[in-house]
Parts: C-alpha cells; sequence; structure tokens
C-alpha cells in the first residue's frame, strides 16, 4: 500500500482519507503570478471552464484546458467570492462594488443586492445559492479600508436575499468577522466561517421560512484562519486554513489536510512558506478536481470523489 508522502499530506484517519485522496496524487500548479486569488468556481457549460478573483489586480480570470488563464473580466470591482444561480449565471461579491452582481444577459455584470435597510453594504465576501434560487451571502468589512470607505452597517452580518421579493434579511449577526459558507448537500445545513478572533465554523440548521436555529461550532481550525468552503457529495466538508486544506467529518472530526506548496511570501518575498489557500472549489470533467486559489497562484489535485454542486 502507497504510503503518504508527509510533507504532502496531513492523514488523521487513514481509511477516510484514502477514499478521498489518491495515495499517489499530486498538487499541480496551473498559474502563478497573481495578486491574490479567491473565489474559484466552475461551470461545466461548453467545454467548461474556472473562474476566479485575483481582488487587488481588479480582475475575474479564467481558466480552460484548452487556453489555460485568461481575463474574464476587468475591473471587477476587487470582486471575491463567485458562485452561480440555477441558470449557470456568474453571481459575485464585490469588495469596492460594495454589491452582489450577477451576469447579465449580456454577460456585464449588474446588481441584485447593494444595500440593507437602506444603507451600503460593507464588502460582501463569499456567496452561494440555494436550489430555492435564494442567495446567501457574508459581509465583513475587510475591503473597506482598502477603498477608504466607511463601514454603514452596525454588525458583519450574513444575509439571505430573496431574488423573487428582492427581499434582503440577515439571518446571522453575531459573527466577528463571517467569511466563507457553504450548504451541506441536502440543505438542511449551513456552514459559516468566522475568520475573525475565533478562528472557527458554525454549523446552522436551515429552516424552511429561510431562518437559521440551532447555532454550534462545528470545527475549529488549528492553523491559521477558515475562509472559502465547500462540501462534496458525501457531506464532509473542505476548508481552506493557514497551512492547506483540512477535511472534515460531517459530524466535525479532522480527517486530514492537502498542504499547499511552498513559495515566496506574498508581502516579503525573501520569507518562504506555504501558499495560503483562501478557497476552493470542485469542478472538471467528473467533479472531482479540486481547485484552490492560493495567494499567488492556482492549483488543482485530483480526487476520488465528486463536488455536491457543480452547475
Amino acid at each position: 500500500m502507497t504510503a503518504y508522502d508527509p510533507s504532502r499530506f496531513v492523514v488523521k484517519d487513514e481509511a477516510a482519507f484514502r477514499a478521498i485522496v489518491p495515495a499517489d496524487a499530486r498538487i499541480e500548479k496551473l498559474a502563478g503570478g497573481f495578486r491574490f486569488t479567491e473565489g474559484p468556481v466552475w461551470t461545466n457549460a461548453g467545454e467548461g471552464a474556472l473562474v476566479f478573483s485575483d481582488i487587488p489586480a481588479d480582475e475575474l480570470k479564467q481558466w480552460t484546458p484548452q487556453e489555460g488563464i485568461t481575463t474574464f473580466r476587468a475591473p471587477s470591482h476587487n470582486a471575491n467570492g463567485n458562485t452561480r444561480d440555477l441558470q449557470g449565471r456568474l453571481v459575485t461579491c464585490e469588495h469596492s462594488g460594495r454589491r452582489v452582481s450577477i451576469a447579465g444577459p449580456d454577460g456585464k455584470a449588474v446588481t441584485l443586492v447593494d444595500s440593507y435597510d437602506g444603507k451600503k453594504l460593507n464588502s460582501p465576501n463569499d456567496v452561494v445559492v440555494k436550489s430555492d434560487g435564494t442567495v446567501w451571502f457574508t459581509d465583513p468589512p475587510y475591503g473597506l479600508p482598502q477603498q477608504h470607505l466607511g463601514k454603514e452597517q452596525d454588525k458583519d452580518y450574513v444575509f439571505r436575499y430573496d431574488p423573487s421579493t428582492r427581499s434582503v434579511r440577515p439571518v446571522a449577526d453575531d459573527f466577528h468577522r463571517p467569511n466563507g459558507l457553504c450548504f451541506s448537500p441536502d440543505e438542511r445545513y449551513l456552514y459559516i466561517a468566522d475568520s475573525g478572533a475565533p478562528h472557527h465554523i458554525r454549523v446552522f440548521d436551515v429552516q424552511d421560512d429561510g431562518t437559521l436555529t440551532g447555532n454550534r461550532v462545528f470545527c475549529t481550525v488549528d492553523v491559521g484562519i477558515p475562509d472559502g468552503m465547500r462540501c462534496d457529495v458525501e457531506g464532509r466538508l473542505y476548508t481552506s486554513a493557514g497551512d492547506g486544506i483540512h477535511i472534515f467529518t460531517p459530524g466535525g472530526e479532522l480527517i486530514g489536510k492537502i498542504i499547499t506548496p511552498d513559495a515566496p511570501g506574498r508581502f516579503d518575498p525573501s520569507k518562504i512558506g506555504p501558499e495560503v489557500p483562501a478557497h476552493l472549489c470542485f469542478g472538471g470533467a467528473t467533479g472531482t478536481t479540486l481547485f484552490i486559489t492560493a495567494c499567488t497562484s492556482l492549483y488543482t489535485i485530483p480526487l476520488h470523489v465528486r463536488g455536491a454542486l457543480v452547475r
């Protein structure tokens, strides 16, 4: 039986980890030279494509197996998290736009929601779309200092937006810095990362009326902070952290980690260390490729399992 390379993986439950990650799998760097990558989302439309954000470069980039890296949208209003709605349209959190946008019929971004209670949003960070078409997003103030803008919302909310009624309402208001979020495959649960002081992920029970109950801590990452998250079809949760991608059982037990490669530091190129991932998504022809946005680079690794949602 092939042993896992300890420089590439941390294995806590070997049987469970082998069901997810091939022992001979290796992280491949697809592209580099970006300023800070975030928000990857795959589409099966056409021959398949990955869109992701380079936040400080003010661009959305695209990767395809045929063409490699191209510019998808510029300017992007410092786009961060991305997802797709039920029609496959790109839904994007924009820091400097202070809005959640959606691709219009011509592909251009138009405003989906940009305010709550008559006040501007902070800087929407990450977004998911439920199977009923509602749009759920986090709104910490991370983008405000860079834009020299003032905060108008009194809290760092997690919001639910209903396109059918054009109504937006908070579903959680007690996070320090709400960040990545992800539904379980059956949408009974919503996971939300707090990348502020707690460094943990909470899980909520999703009610039929769109409210959340049962607030509880799902897990705490032991290196860095939790940020972007995704689930696989069997309900395991994958989150970015300080040293790579951490994989948890549906019960919150750590199965293992995929360690991201070393590279020069973003702020100090003389210091070598892991390229800290900010987000991830499943994609590829079979939905079993994990794409990872990490600092200046885009990485990929093949897995045995499919992502819970690929449109």
